[in-house]
């Protein structure tokens, strides 16, 4: 025997519990995605934020490394213009160490020359021209003599040569200058060659 058709109070009473535990099944869900909505951007910005440090990082490195390629490409050239100037400088001493020896031999010529004497006093006028042109010349270039008689002696540009008692001048004056020094460009090409005061020795017997 079939059992009678449940009345129809009693099936939408069984259909409301289903749609209610449905309900209260799916809440819950509802409820994790969109904690996982709230959440996703708050990662998003960390992993930005973390990318963004890592980018700024890598760009001060590569901004050091470019200070440091500069910085040794800078000391380069300066060690290479130095070395170009040390070659230069000493080229031109050396040429200019040559000149000092014409200069010597015109100074001794003039000295030889007697001035009243007629018969040579063209010969004078030429060599005291050559000179004066040759000493224009060497000084635009930086040549420049040291001639320091009655000077205080000064071992960085004269060479003592002998001494001599005098009481007329302090002691370590320069007395006379046997030849004279140059500098080329502000250092000493060539040290005067002097002889100096010194004190008298007041009846010491220096001979003995």
């Amino acid at each position: 025997m079939s059992n009678p058709a449940q009345p129809e109070s009693e099936n939408a009473d069984i259909e409301r519990t289903t749609e209610e535990q449905v309900e209260v099944n799916e809440t819950p869900a509802a409820e994790t995605n969109q904690e996982s909505e709230q959440a996703d951007p708050e990662v998003r910005i960390a992993e930005l934020e973390a990318a963004l440090a890592a980018a700024q990082e890598e760009v001060n490195a590569q901004k050091d490394k470019a200070l440091r390629i500069a910085a040794e490409a800078e000391n380069v050239r300066r060690r290479s213009a130095q070395e170009v100037e040390k070659a230069s400088n000493f080229a031109l001493e050396k040429f200019a160490g040559e000149l000092l020896e014409v200069i010597d031999n015109l100074e001794r010529a003039i000295q030889a020359i007697d001035p009243e004497d007629e018969a040579v006093k063209a010969l004078a006028e030429g060599v005291e021209i050559t000179y004066k042109g040759f000493i224009n010349t060497t000084t635009k270039f930086g040549i420049e003599a040291v001639n320091p008689e009655g000077a205080p002696f000064d071992p960085q540009l004269h060479q003592a040569m002998s001494m001599q008692e005098n009481t007329e001048v302090p002691p370590n004056t320069v007395l006379h200058v046997m030849q004279k020094g140059y500098l080329l460009k502000g250092r000493l090409l060539r040290p005067a060659m002097v002889m100096v005061s010194r004190a008298p020795t007041e009846g010491v017997d220096t001979k003995a």
